[in-house]
């Protein structure tokens, strides 16, 4: 994205005069959404197929059995995710994005393009 580009586009986000207090407001509800290091991760995985409690937990090295339960009933809790529960035996429990999530998608997609770059920029002044 241009500069000119990043301009416009803040210009259409941002109130004139700016309202430091508003922006400040809504970047804290962003930050509370998006959560600790394990909640984008969760829903990368969620969004790329894996609907299992077991199969997430598989797809993301390091979260424990007890925090990603605890962050699947938040995101719950947040309509983030829904989560699913088929009587038979055994009992199916299934976890699938909600419309609200992916409109949380383009976020997502930046950072990981953002992440891409920043790899790539501390590789070359290696």
């Amino acid at each position: 994205m241009s500069n000119e580009e990043l301009i416009r586009k803040s210009g259409e986000i941002l109130s004139d005069p700016r309202n430091q207090k508003e922006e400040i407001q809504a970047l804290q509800d962003t930050m509370y959404v998006m959560g600790g290091k394990w909640r984008l991760m969760i829903i990368n995985s969620i969004c790329n197929g894996n609907r299992r409690f077991r199969d997430i937990q598989r797809s993301i090295p390091g979260i424990t059995t007890r925090m990603l339960s605890r962050e699947l009933k938040d995101m719950e809790a947040n309509k983030l995710i829904k989560r699913t529960v088929t009587p038979s035996t055994p009992v199916l429990v299934e976890y699938t994005e909600t419309d609200y999530c992916l409109s949380f998608g383009a976020i997502i997609l930046e950072m990981i393009r953002w992440g891409k770059q920043h790899r790539e920029k501390i590789r070359m002044t290696d």
